[in-house]
């Protein structure tokens, strides 16, 4: 074996680096010194993003190595880098939260299960063989079932972790189901083998195999009908937990499910596959609006939202083309601050008040006025108001699918312009309980924590600028260009 493959893996070896110093940190130094595990870990993990935006910039060739079975190229390089943003910013807001009494004895487990994770989710998007690609997928999964059932206390913790527990290992057999048929189809579990194998093909087997490994991947990205877990896992996991499963997990497995269509199954994405993510689409996003109309929980009402966005990150996948690749991914950039940004607020609040009740927001503005501007401004993201950053977010992957320039995508993308309206409606439902409402505030006025407050300003900053500095956005379509189509 030639271990200079591993040279590959430069993303991967860096965040191994970033465990192993944590890991040490936590395990050798007295536990006096435990309260600056946060820090170092925050830290580590900027010096590992900003390295990785360094590379990237100055032009990572695409790389194969271990026969084929791993592969990296800057379009990779760049998503594994906007999860890192994401996880650097969960990590600064959690600072408090994990140097809180109940979190002493357990402080370094969680950096431990969220590095362990954030690893899985690398190797699932450079993952080119399904062996590979399930190594990372359960890597991804399992440890966060620890990390929901982080707070022994509470029985919400419990039940949302067992619920979390059952979906993953339900979700990954439907998967691997699928992949069982894919096998048997091509007598291979190398991405371009199986692509090359089922051209031409439209057998019952075929449409059972590709509807099992959309069903297993539809779990792992709350698509309706997979989504029955979200609501109960958010409302019952830690926030901080909350957040980090609501953002990172997500926009990984997105990007690992366009690799896996586009280059598995694309050779019969008109025959077989197109209609059926059409349908999921359009159930996620109107099923995920109308339940978030009824929500007076907040991480119930951001998990629904969370859902109806999962469908609209899916315009990305159904776009056969770079355009839609690189609105995908800006609109997962964009999804990182904008939902980071409320869930810092909500766990700010939390973790000052213990409240996290919509009606107890009503009249926030009056007691904190800061924290309310910043929850408006998220609101207005996610909604996709201009001129904030979710609104260019959204125009560029409508655009993106629209491109495709059939009827059925015209329609698809109708309907989803309809349910931004409908989500408007719901997001200003929570900037109406802070700013109009004229019930007495039942939050007192607090002072959040300096880490909190950092986290925050990062987040409206990624609001604010990411809609008005367009070179963004053409550096994320110039380095998917290469790709002439994704569907082959």
């Amino acid at each position: 074996m030639d271990y200079s493959q591993f040279l590959a893996m430069k993303q991967e070896i860096g965040l191994l680096i970033v465990f192993l110093l944590v890991f040490l940190y936590d395990t050798f130094l007295p536990q006096r010194a435990g309260k600056g595990l946060p820090i170092v870990a925050s830290l580590l993990m900027l010096v590992l993003t900003v390295a990785g935006f360094f590379t990237c910039f100055l032009g990572s060739p695409d790389v194969t190595a271990f026969a084929g079975m791993y592969a990296t190229s800057p379009v990779m390089t760049a998503i594994k880098n906007i999860l890192n943003i994401g996880v650097v910013i969960v990590l600064i807001q959690s600072i408090k939260w994990a140097n809180g009494e109940l979190m002493i004895m357990r402080r370094g487990e969680f950096y431990e299960l969220l590095l362990v994770t954030l690893f899985g989710m690398y190797l699932m998007i450079s993952a080119r063989h399904f062996l590979l690609f399930i190594i990372g997928l359960e890597s991804a999964s399992l440890p966060l079932a620890a990390m929901v059932a982080f707070d022994k206390n509470r029985y919400e913790s419990h039940e949302a972790a067992v619920k979390y527990i059952l979906t993953a290992v339900f979700s990954s057999a439907v998967f691997m189901m699928g992949l069982s048929f894919v096998y048997a189809l091509s007598g291979s579990l190398y991405f371009n083998t199986i692509g090359y194998a089922i051209i031409g093909q439209h057998s019952t087997m075929l449409c059972i195999a590709i509807a099992f490994v959309i069903a297993g991947m539809g779990f792992k990205l709350s698509l309706v009908p997979f989504h029955l877990w979200t609501a109960d896992v958010y409302q019952g996991a830690p926030t901080s937990v909350t957040s980090y499963l609501s953002v990172i997990s997500k926009g990984a497995a997105a990007f690992a499910f366009l690799v896996i269509m586009a280059q598995v199954f694309g050779a019969v994405y008109e025959h077989i596959w197109s209609w059926m993510l059409y349908v999921l689409i359009i159930l996620t996003i109107t099923i995920g609006n109308l339940f978030a109309i009824r929500q007076k929980n907040m991480k119930r009402f951001l998990a629904f939202s969370s859902i109806s966005q999962a469908g609209y990150i899916m315009l990305g996948v159904i776009a056969d083309n770079t355009m839609g690749t690189a609105a995908m991914m800006y609109y997962i950039l964009v999804y990182i601050c904008s939902n980071l940004a409320a869930f810092g607020v909500i766990g700010a609040i939390e973790n000052a008040t213990g409240r996290v009740s919509m009606e107890d927001y009503n009249g926030l503005y009056k007691t904190n006025p800061r924290l309310s501007v910043v929850m408006m401004l998220a609101m207005f993201s996610l909604a996709g108001i201009p001129p904030f950053a979710g609104f260019f977010s959204k125009f560029f992957i409508f655009t993106g699918a629209l491109a495709v320039g059939t009827v059925a995508i015209y329609f698809l993308v109708g309907i989803a312009l309809i349910n931004t309206i409908v989500s408007l409606y719901y997001y200003l439902l929570v900037v109406k309980a802070m700013f109009i409402s004229n019930e007495e505030c039942v939050i007192p006025t607090f002072r959040s924590a300096c880490s909190e407050r950092l986290g925050l300003w990062i987040t409206v900053a990624g609001i604010v600028f990411l809609g008005l500095v367009s070179p963004i956005y053409n550096w994320l379509l110039e380095i998917t260009a290469p790709i002439a189509s994704l569907f082959v």
